[in-house]
């Protein structure tokens, strides 16, 4: 994921956790939770989900008579906006704070539990639970458990290859 433009892995809180080895030489996060939780944080931002702190300099113009300027999203930001409620609801009300607040909002684990005043280090037992029910969600925590690589999604069939100049296929 660091190849990615515009992404810092040591922006994210949960960079730390899905690195740092604890006594037993395992990383507190196993890696389909630390994707779960990245994957939504892709999405919460391609749906334009993250607070704006000063004005907007886009270059055209919002639409008239369109409440909360929703007729200027774009078909992905809808979609990505989909994908995090389908996986929030899917969290539930009781985990779906604190994944908010640490995967999206970059918050620090210390910060959450000062400002729901839960005691110490329980913010970091809530966000591996919400990370695993998140992973369950998408599909890794089934794939981490089958010991196969993350698979590429397609809508094409596996034999399926493109060809060129519109021809037929040798085969």
């Amino acid at each position: 994921m660091a190849d990615r433009p515009g992404f810092d892995p040591d922006e994210s809180p949960l960079t730390r956790l899905a690195t740092r080895r604890g006594r037993d030489g395992q990383a507190f996060l196993a890696e389909a939770e630390a994707m779960a939780g990245e994957r939504l944080r892709v999405d919460f931002t391609r749906g334009n989900l993250t607070p704006s702190v000063s004005q907007r300099w886009d270059a055209a113009p919002r639409q008239r008579g369109v409440r909360n300027g929703t007729g200027d999203l774009s078909d992905t930001a809808i979609d990505a906006r989909q994908r995090v409620s389908a996986a929030i609801d899917a969290v539930g009300p009781e985990l779906s704070g604190v994944l908010l607040d640490v995967c999206c909002f970059l918050k620090g684990l210390e910060t959450v539990e000062r400002e729901r005043q839960w005691p110490a280090r329980s913010a970091k037992l809530m966000l591996k639970a919400g990370l695993g029910m998140l992973a369950r969600h998408y599909g890794f925590a089934a794939e981490a458990a089958s010991g196969a690589e993350p698979r590429i999604r397609r809508w094409r069939a596996a034999d399926a290859r493109p060809t060129i100049g519109g021809g037929s296929r040798p085969d």
